[in-house]
């Protein structure tokens, strides 16, 4: 069961970087559109 928690809380984690990268990239994205 101990274990059960620590995969649950690296998939929070990792799905919780995946949507960070994309925020930044999409910032991003913009602010080179915006440039343009």
């Amino acid at each position: 069961m101990w274990y059960f928690v620590w995969i649950l809380g690296l998939m929070l984690a990792s799905a919780f970087t995946v949507l960070n990268l994309v925020g930044l990239e999409r910032q991003a994205i913009n602010k080179s559109e915006l440039i343009n």
